[in-house]
Parts: structure tokens; sequence; C-alpha cells
């Protein structure tokens, strides 16, 4: 992956890893769900890095994954299109299917379904809450053909370098910035000739089949 200018890095903190947000698998890097705000403003072009939270021991504060936005997609757009017919979740299938994150589409009425799946609810009835959070503001999904998914063998990154301490959401910097061009390079430099590539399996990939409540973060 060669990083380029004039384009802009969206780095935020991530509280959980089970291959659902962002999911990583069957050649694309993808963002469907959580984060409405980068989803809403990244760019094709620009790049997304998830840094390992405070919940996280050996990955805490390192790079769990570098993605190119290299298309949007509206989630009908998404649910059609036959290339992510993968990435539609199977509960009762593998831990990579059941991670599946093409689960949002609408119906004649224009009404949101929820798909049977990490964000609905135990009895996979949708969960109103995730859906809202995930739908409300932004109706768009981030695809990478260009990405390294380091997982479980986080990388390190210099993030005092990058002014990268507290965030809450997300921080957006510019790849023009020399500093952070350079530190970006240095993070993705043994696999600069590569187009996508999954280094290790998610952190909590062994806890595929639980679910989430984004409001309370609780996990079941």
């Amino acid at each position: 992956m060669l990083i380029e200018k004039d384009r802009y890095i969206y780095m935020y903190p991530i509280t959980r890893d089970y291959g659902f947000a962002p999911n990583p698998f069957n050649g694309y890097c993808t963002l469907a769900t959580c984060k409405p705000r980068i989803r809403k403003h990244a760019k094709v072009g620009d790049y997304i890095i998830g840094i390992g939270g405070c919940n996280f021991t050996d990955q805490r504060k390192q790079c769990v994954f570098i993605m190119q936005v290299t298309e949007k997609l509206s989630f009908n757009e998404y649910w059609n299109d036959r290339r992510f017919l993968s990435k539609k979740p199977v509960r009762n299938g593998s831990r990579l299917r059941m991670v599946g994150d093409n689960i949002y589409h609408k119906n004649d009425r224009d009404e949101w379904i929820q798909e049977n799946s990490h964000h609905s609810n135990s009895d996979g009835s949708p969960n109103k809450e995730n859906l809202r959070r995930d739908t409300n503001s932004t109706d768009q999904v981030l695809i990478s053909d260009r990405f390294i998914y380091f997982g479980k063998e986080s990388q390190y990154i210099d993030l005092n370098k990058l002014g990268y301490s507290k965030v809450r959401d997300y921080k957006k910097l510019d790849l023009n910035i020399r500093k952070v061009k350079n530190e970006i390079n240095k993070l993705v430099e043994a696999h600069k000739n590569e187009k996508n590539k999954i280094i290790s399996s998610p952190i909590d990939f062994r806890n595929a089949h639980k679910r989430v409540n984004q409001k309370d973060g609780r996990v079941y």
C-alpha cells in the first residue's frame, strides 16, 4: 500500500474487534456500521486507521488496521451488490459469516430492515438503538480493496507525533503534513507493494457469536 498525499486520515479508537466493524474479509475491508460521522465525511481516497482502545491489553494504542477508501455505497447499494453477498450475516454459520456487516436495507415501504446480526437482539429481532445509531445520520458504507488488517498482530504507531491523545470519536489528519505522512509510511513500509492483506484474525474473533448494544456497550 502506497500512501498518497493530498488525502486525509481519520483515526479512531476501537473498543471491540470481532471482524464486524470493520469487516476485512473476502477481499474487501468495509465499514458499514458504527462511526457514522466517519462514514459520512470520509471521501474516496482518504484513509481510515483503527487504534486499539484502552480495553485491550496487547493492542492498546497500536494500529489494528489501515484502509484507503476506494468506494462509497448506500446501504441499499451495498445490500444489492453481488460482490458483497458473502458479507451478509449467517448467524449459524462460520465465525466469518457470523460477523457479516451487510445488514441494512429498505423494504417497499421505505422502512429499514436490520438482518439477524452482531447488531441485533439475542433472538435475532432488530435492536432499535443500534439501527438508529447506524442509519440516522448517514446512509453510507466505506469500502476498500487497499488495506492492511493487523488484527491481533497490531502494529506500533507513534501517536504522540500524530497528536492523537484521548480521542473519543475520531481525529482527522492531513497527509500533506510531512511528519504525518512519514509516520504512516513507516507503518505500511513492509507491505507497500501489496494491495490488501489480513495479517491476523480479529482480536475478539473467538466471540464472533456474541452481540452488542451500542448505547451501553453491553456484549451478550
